[in-house]
Order: C-alpha cells, then structure tokens, then sequence
C-alpha cells in the first residue's frame, strides 16, 4: 500500500513543503528512507518504531520505504517523524485513506509516543497554509505559534495515540493549552537602563536619538569610562514599537533559530551583544552543515551591538560590510543558496589604542596602534553614518530627558517616514539609496549649499556625503521639518567625526 503525507522542513528561515509517501510491501522486512535526509532523517526509523509500539500501533513487518519528496532538496530535523507514523498507519489501514485529505502534518516523536515541538513552526505552518491544506496537526506546544497564521485550522497533538484517536473519530481533538506568562525583560524586572542617568553628553544623546528614528549605524570611540556601553545599552529603551511587517519577520526568524519559543507575535525590538570572540559564521551565518541565520539576522528589525569593536577578529568584521550596505545576507553553499534578513542597526563601541587612554596618557607604542587601528578597515568605518569620538566627563551634569520622552519623538520621527515612504521599496531614511536622496531628501537651497561645501572639502567619500543627507533628513524628521535647513547638514556633520 502507498499513503502521502504532507509535511514541511525548514529551508533556512523559510518552509519547504515536503510530501512523505509511505510504501509498505511484501518481502523481507526492512526500512529505507531516501529523498536527502539529515543524520536527524535518517534516524527516525528507531523513533518512529518505539513510538508506535509504545502507543500500541501496530509495527508493520513487511518492507518500508519512506520517499521525502522532492528528492533533490535536503532534509533537516526530526519534524517529519509524525507524518512518517500517519504515514505507516494509512499504509498499513490503521488508518483511512481519506483521513488526511487536506490536512498538514508537522511534529518530532518521543520513544513513548510524545509530540514533542519542532523549530520554526510558524514558517513551517505558512508553507503548508500556502500550498492549500486546510488544518495542519501540530505539536501541543507549537500550538499558539501555528496559530499566528490565519485561516488555517490548528490540530493540537500530544501523542501518537491521541491524534490516531481523533483521526478515526474515537476522540475530540484537544484543546489548545492557555499560553504560559511571558518572562519579563531584564529592564522591566530591574528598572534599569533609562536615559535620563545619562549626564549631560547632548551630541551623544542627539547621535543615539538618531540612530533610533532612522536606522543610521552608530561609531562611539574614546577611552574607558567615556559613556560609551552606557549609552548603547540605553538604544531599545528609545527605539520605536514594530509595526505588523516587523513583528512578522521578528517572530519568523526567532522561531525558526530557536532563540524565544513565540507563543504571539514579537513586540520588542531584538537587541543582540555577542561577544568579541565571535567567529564569522556566527555573526554572518552559514557554518557547517546546513547553514543557520548569524547575528546579523537575529538582531533584524532591531539593534546589533558590538563593544570592543577592535578586540573583534578583522576577517569577522571586514564580512559585515555587505550585510551593512543591502541590509541581506547571502549564503551560497554547494547544496544550497540562502538569503537570510539582516535589516539591522549597528551599535558599536571601540577604544582609541590597546590601552585605551587618552592621547597624553597613553603607554601604547606607535606600532601597537597602527596595528589595533588597522583592525578597522576604512570601508568599514565609511559605513557608519554617525561617529563620534567620545571624552571622559569632566563634571557631573543635570540629567536629560528620559527614555519615555525620547522614545515618544523618535516614535513621531518614524511615523513621518513611513508616511513618506508609503508605497517604496524602502521604509527608513537609512534605507535611501544614494539615486533617491535627490527626490526625497528635501534640502533648502541654503542646506544644498552647505552640504556641497562639504563635499568640495574632499574629505567625504560619495557614501560619506550620503550619509550627511540621509543623517539630515533624520534630524528634520525628529524635529518635525518637512524641508532640510542648513543647520541639519551642520549638526549631521558635526556627528560623523574622524574616530581614532
């Protein structure tokens, strides 16, 4: 008898649709799996077969063959195993042929019969949604995930015997369990990290302002206890709420990597600080194997913060240059291609030399800094829009306004460019390509004769000169200016400083 299942894997952060089709015949018998299974695939066999026995499904003893179509794609994780099972049930009338008619399949088995949950079940139940299945069985604890989905039916499993049950119709299906509290953050649990502890340091609190509104990479350099983690730290208490798009592709990329099991959709920005001794692969993506999303994706729609920038390997960060530029990753391997998202802000914080000290107290030789400097490419450091070279205070200040009051202009700045941009391929003033700054910019005639002062300097690079545009366009945007003055090319060129 032959039976088909449908079913998906996960094809780096996306769903693949997987048809497994269930062949049990006369003869020796055996169990073959083909159609480019993982070591997780290949496995299943022993899983499966516990599973049903511990559920008290019958074991066919007769010759097995399990195809994972289409064949020329790979297969990864355990997800398939249930539909595997269902399939050996249709194959072996266990079960009838028309139980599974339009419906999706989708869990991993414990040897005593459990669902257990699969990664990325929200990509997984589009895909099936996408190709026209009506339900999509899922395990118990994926089940507010899947539901994310609309207009698809959610089939909550906790075991092999309860879905063959409701299958046949001896049992209702469950129903879905209430989700569990959120943890709370660590700033809501400890009430820390607000802007308003920042003393003084007004063009760091305008720079960090404006790489909330508009997405604009930020370089703060300068010796220990210059402020610089300080203020980093403080950029998701000012950054805006996700819009729907956001919250989508936020959710979709956590529950495909893992990192938060989404039981509703994201409403916090992410906010990423890998250490320096991070390798490529983990802050690009790829590795060995199939190639899984990197930092720079896990921090999409948010923020990417790198302390000690310099103390980071060169190969590492000489590869965030393209992810910097188009805002995407692309991983191109033998068996496969992938683009991963990386729409990202990058927050970075880096020491002057080796030692860290002001130039008058410095005990680095000459060479120890040309070396640590040389760590930070030039193309690199050209795509920072802002940076600043930051000094320890000198006396203590009256606190500025506090994260609330930042976030609610920050929150009208970005509003405004959404209205701006309704309808275009690009949502953010970051995200203006050069061809665009023209038309959307909006300088007064005075701003376009101070910016091409500017440019005539010839210190700017083309991305540099961009950059004070788009910079610009931000500051306008944050004091609620439809035109660009002269002031907003100033002030915008005032923060992107020669760093040390």
């Amino acid at each position: 008898m032959l039976a088909s299942v449908r079913s998906a894997t996960l094809h780096g952060i996306d769903g693949q649709l997987v048809r497994v089709e269930v062949h049990v015949s006369n003869g020796l018998p055996a169990y073959t799996i083909v159609g480019l299974p993982d070591a997780a695939g290949r496995e299943s066999k022993d899983r499966v077969r516990a599973a049903m026995i511990s559920s008290q499904v019958e074991w066919p003893l007769r010759r097995i063959t399990v195809n994972l179509a289409p064949g020329g794609v790979r297969k990864s994780g355990a997800g398939l195993e249930l539909a595997v099972a269902l399939g050996l049930m249709l194959a072996s009338d266990d079960l009838e042929q028309s139980a599974l008619d339009g419906v999706g399949v989708l869990g991993e088995l414990g040897l005593d019969g459990q669902v257990r949950p699969v990664a990325g079940a929200l990509a997984l139940v589009d895909a099936l949604a996408r190709s026209g299945v009506t339900s999509v069985v899922v395990p118990s604890a994926n089940a507010h995930e899947a539901s994310l989905i609309p207009g698809i039916q959610i089939r909550c499993a906790h075991s092999l015997s309860g879905v063959k049950a409701a299958l046949s119709g001896a049992e209702d299906w469950p129903e879905v369990d209430a989700p569990p509290p959120e943890a709370p953050s660590m700033e809501e649990a400890h009430g820390c990290f607000d802007l308003s502890e920042v003393r003084g340091m007004a063009t760091a609190r305008s720079a960090l302002r404006c790489a909330a509104a508009g997405g604009h990479h930020l370089l703060m350099a300068g010796p220990p206890g210059a402020g610089k983690t300080m203020l980093a730290r403080r950029l998701p208490t000012i950054m805006a709420p996700l819009d729907p798009d956001e919250a989508l592709e936020v959710t979709r990329i956590q529950s495909a990597t893992g990192v938060i099991p989404a039981r509703r959709l994201a409403t916090k920005r992410p906010f990423r600080a890998p250490h320096h001794s991070a390798s490529t692969p983990a802050l690009i993506g790829g590795g060995s194997g199939r190639p899984h999303p990197g930092e720079v994706t896990l921090a999409s729609s948010g923020a990417l913060f790198l302390d000690e920038l310099g103390e980071f390997a060169p190969q590492a960060l000489d590869a965030l240059r393209q992810p910097l530029e188009e805002r995407v990753v692309r991983i191109s391997r033998q068996a496969c291609s992938l683009e991963f998202p990386a729409n990202f802000t990058l927050i970075a914080c880096t020491n002057p030399c080796p030692c860290g000290r002001d130039p008058f107290h410095c005990t680095c030789s000459d060479v120890a800094r040309e070396k640590y400097r040389r760590r930070l490419s030039a193309p690199l450091l050209d795509r920072f829009d802002l940076r600043l070279a930051l000094r320890a205070p000198k006396e203590i200040e009256k606190p500025g306004a506090s994260s609330a009051e930042e976030r609610e202009r920050v929150i009208a700045a970005v509003a405004r460019q959404n209205a701006r941009y309704a309808g275009l391929p690009w949502r953010r003033n970051a995200h203006l390509p050069a061809g665009a700054l023209a038309r959307y910019a909006g300088l007064s005639a005075e701003a376009h004769g101070v910016w091409l002062n500017a440019v005539k300097s010839g210190s700017l690079t083309g991305r540099g000169a961009a950059a004070i545009q788009r910079t610009a366009r931000t500051l306008a945007d944050l004091d609620d200016r439809s035109e660009i003055t002269a002031d907003d090319v100033l002030q915008a060129s005032d923060l992107r400083q020669d760093v040390p």
